[in-house]
C-alpha cells in the first residue's frame, strides 16, 4: 500500500477522531432511553459476523449504526479530499461496500440494520427506530 503523505497536523487530528461513543451516539443513545427502550451497545449482532452495531435491540433483532458523514460517503455532507484522493475514495468507497455487506449478512440472519447518519437529529432518529423496534416486536409476539 502506498504511504500516506500528510503532515503532523492532520495525523494529529485524524487521531482524535473516536469511533465509539461519539457525542452523536450518546445523543440517539440518551432519546432512546428516555424513549423507554432498552438495549447493548457496541456489539456483534450476528455470531460469526465481525461487524459491532453501535447500538443493539436483540429480542427485537434490530441492529443500529451510526455513520459519520465522512467516513461512510454521506450523499448529502459527503466530502472527497484533494490530498490523497486516490487513497481516500478507496477507503470509503470500502466503507460503503462493508457496509452494504454488513446490512445484506445481517437481513439473511432476520436482523434489521438500521443506519443513522451523523448529522440526522436525534430525537427524530430515535423515534423512527423505536417504531421499527416496536414494530417487529409485535409482529413476533402475533407470529408473523
Amino acid at each position: 500500500m502506498k504511504k500516506l503523505e500528510t503532515t503532523a497536523r492532520t495525523r494529529a487530528r485524524m487521531s482524535r477522531q473516536r469511533s465509539r461513543d461519539t457525542d452523536v451516539e450518546i445523543a440517539l443513545r440518551r432519546m432512546l432511553f428516555a424513549a423507554g427502550l432498552r438495549y447493548r451497545v457496541h456489539r456483534r449482532p450476528v455470531k460469526g459476523v465481525r461487524r459491532e452495531a453501535d447500538v443493539v435491540f436483540g429480542p427485537a433483532r434490530v441492529a443500529v449504526f451510526v455513520d459519520g458523514c465522512f467516513w461512510h460517503g454521506c450523499p448529502e455532507h459527503a466530502t472527497w479530499p484533494k490530498n490523497n484522493a486516490e487513497f481516500w475514495r478507496a477507503k470509503i468507497e470500502g466503507n460503503q461496500a462493508r457496509d452494504r455487506d454488513t446490512d445484506a449478512r445481517l437481513a439473511e440472519a432476520g436482523w434489521l440494520a438500521v443506519r443513522v447518519w451523523e448529522h440526522e437529529e436525534a430525537g427524530e432518529a430515535a423515534a423512527r427506530i423505536k417504531k421499527m423496534v416496536d414494530e417487529r416486536k409485535s409482529a413476533k409476539k402475533s407470529g408473523a
